[in-house]
Formats: C-alpha cells, sequence, structure tokens
C-alpha cells in the first residue's frame, strides 16, 4: 500500500515528497499510522552527513500515531491503540543494557541499516533513526513502539519520543538538579524548553535561559526561565552576574557548538555540573588547559537520549502533563503539514527554524 513521506534521497540532498509501497508487518513488527511527528534538529544532523546512517531514507525519530496492524507474536499492543514512537529501543543483553544504562544500548539502531519500504519506482529505502516518522504510516519493531500514556493527546504525545525525554532527561538523569540549585539552558529549541520546563519542575531557584535569537525570551520565560541572555562573548560573564558572581550550580547545553560547551562550562560555579545534550559535528573541537581542570573542579558529561528509560519515564511525564506542571504545546512554534517539512529543513539550515510539529 502505497503512503506519503518525506525522502532523504543522499546526504545533502533536499528532501522529496513522495510516494513509498510499505510491507505488512512480519513477526515482530508493527503498522502504524502517524498522527504527528516532530521537526528534530536531529533529523537536520542525518541530512546533512553530521551523524551517519543509510540512505536513501525516511527521516523522522519522533512521533506518535495509532496502531493498524500487528504482525504474529506481538501482544503488547493492538490495532487502534495509541503509540509513541522509540527510536532507540533497548536490547535488554549488550553490556550497556546489563549496567541499566538503556539509553546506551549498543544496539539501540540496529534497525536503521534495515530495508523497511521502497520508492513507488522501487529503491530501497532505510528507516531513519529506525522508525521513519516523516510518513502517513510506518512499519516498526514492535519494540519500538510504546503505549501512548492516559490524557496525552495523541498529536501531543509525538514530542514525548524525543524532545521531552532529552530536556527532562538531562535536567532529572543526567544532571541531577536539586532543589534550589541554578540553572543556564543554552539553546532555546525543543529540547531546551523541556529542559526549562524540567529545571522549573526540580525546583530550580533560578533558570537563565541562553540564545543567539532575542525573539526567543518569551517562549524561553512562558517555560520557566527566570532570566533571559542573548549569546555573545559576554555571557559567562552575565551569567556570574545573575549568581553573585559565583555561576550556575548546574549548565545544560543543547546546541552542540563548541564556542556554547565552552561558554556552559565556563558559566558555571567551581564544582559546578555542565551536561552536553546537543549533537556536534567531529570539527567542533572544544578545548581546556589541565590546570583549570583542577581548579575548577567542575564535572562535564555527554547526556544520550536524556539518560533515560522510555517505558519508565513516560508515565512520570504524563503525571506532570496531567497535573499542569508540564506543557507539550510550549514546546511548539509551527505546525505545518507533511509537505512542509522540506521548508522547516531549510529554515533549520538558516537558523531561522523552531520546534516544528508535522500533523498528518
Amino acid at each position: 500500500m502505497a503512503v506519503r513521506a518525506a525522502v532523504l534521497p543522499a546526504v545533502g540532498s533536499p528532501l522529496e515528497i513522495t510516494g513509498i509501497e510499505l510491507p505488512d508487518p512480519g513477526p515482530g513488527q508493527v503498522r502504524v499510522r502517524l498522527a504527528a511527528a516532530g521537526v528534530c534538529h536531529s533529523d537536520l544532523s542525518l541530512s546533512d552527513g553530521t551523524m551517519r546512517l543509510p540512505v536513501p531514507a525516511v527521516l523522522g525519530h519522533e512521533g506518535a500515531g495509532t496502531v493498524v496492524a500487528v504482525g504474529e507474536g506481538v501482544g503488547h499492543v493492538s490495532p487502534g491503540d495509541g503509540v509513541v514512537l522509540n527510536w532507540a529501543p533497548s536490547c535488554g543483553a549488550c553490556h550497556a543494557c546489563s549496567l541499566g544504562e538503556v539509553w546506551l544500548c549498543a544496539n539501540a539502531l540496529s534497525g536503521a541499516a534495515d530495508v523497511y519500504a521502497r520508492t513507488t519506482e522501487g529503491t530501497d529505502l532505510h528507516p531513519g533513526l529506525n522508525v521513519a516518522a516523516f510518513a502517513e504510516e510506518t512499519v516498526v519493531s514492535a519494540s519500538c513502539v510504546l503505549p501512548v500514556p492516559d490524557g496525552v493527546p495523541l498529536t501531543d504525545a509525538a514530542l514525548l519520543g524525543c524532545a521531552v525525554l532529552t530536556g527532562y532527561g538531562a535536567v532529572h538523569h543526567a544532571a541531577r538538579v536539586r532543589q534550589g540549585e541554578t540553572v543556564a539552558v543554552f539553546g532555546v529549541g525543543g529540547v531546551g524548553l523541556a529542559a526549562l520546563q524540567a529545571a522549573r519542575i526540580a525546583g530550580a531557584s533560578k533558570i537563565v535561559a541562553v540564545d543567539v535569537s532575542p525573539g526567543k525570551e518569551d517562549l524561553a520565560r512562558a517555560a520557566g526561565a527566570t532570566d533571559y541572555v542573548v549569546a555573545s562573548e559576554t555571557t559567562a560573564r552575565e551569567i556570574r552576574g545573575l549568581t553573585g558572581k559565583q555561576g550556575v550550580d548546574v549548565a545544560v547545553e543543547c546546541a552542540g557548538r563548541a564556542v556554547s560547551i565552552r561558554t556552559a562550562w565556563d558559566s558555571t560555579r567551581r564544582g559546578g555540573r555542565t551536561t552536553v545534550v546537543g549533537i556536534g559535528g567531529k570539527d567542533q573541537q572544544v578545548t581546556f588547559n589541565a590546570l583549570e581542570i583542577f581548579h575548577w573542579g567542575r564535572t562535564l558529561s555527554g547526556c544520550v537520549y536524556g539518560n533515560s528509560d522510555p517505558a519508565k519515564d513516560l508515565p512520570v511525564l504524563a503525571g506532570h502533563i496531567r497535573a499542569g506542571r508540564l506543557d507539550l504545546s510550549a514546546l511548539v512554534t509551527e505546525r505545518i503539514r507533511l509537505d512542509g517539512i522540506p521548508a522547516a529543513f531549510e529554515n533549520m539550515l538558516a537558523g531561522k527554524g523552531g520546534r516544528a510539529l508535522v500533523v498528518f
């Protein structure tokens, strides 16, 4: 059965909205009709080669929808169920999984190399980050779907699959922000907006949002920022000025750029914690000297998928949503249709894009 999808024909090429042929779900597979999908910067990183996965491919890894059909052996979901797509399912058997670090699963992206569909002309297609959410429908491994928590609309639930899990997890799991601590979040995109809300939920006493765009201040403050700083060469000094010349207890970097990682580090107090969430390229080199590492006593750590376990964290996030503490609609700056994805990518490339949500 043919459905429409946004296909990346080659690295660096524009996305093409075209028809693709999806097979029926085989053993251990689920077919899902998408309700919505988020346009994430990681998709841009796949399209420009920063992250390498097989092409041609259908991108999109943050989505939710309704189960259309299930293959043999699938028991945890049934046709008609609402589901969130999980682009990084854990295998439960590798070394990282044995340590409980499911976000570092060695086999999480093994499905991305598979051929999951074909163009109407017969060209093999790979599922970008396992789930190929930039399509009207997709076929995924059963491990890539989780039931939508009660009380969360499908279109909002799409954002749980990446931005919210990553931003919330960066604050609660990776940085472990405590009541009364001060926090700076660098990058006010979807993940950054989720991190700001997570810092507020954690009880941070001061939450500083940092972005290159002055126009994002209202979004940041609505998400929980108490202060807003437009990124410049004096950002670290401004943040220290907002915190009694000490620096923040925790800096969460969501842009993946060398300059913002270094600035986040410089903005953190002596003994503080800097958590890097953004995905940067190999050319983004960050340097430190040996003396400052000793003197400042700071911790610098990476963060993958918010160090989250989706099966455990989705119910927690749903509780925050139902209680009004977490507003998913605040993460979306633009709602588009499938045909709008290429333009959304152009905006991201030009540095103009916000967080777009594709509504099918």
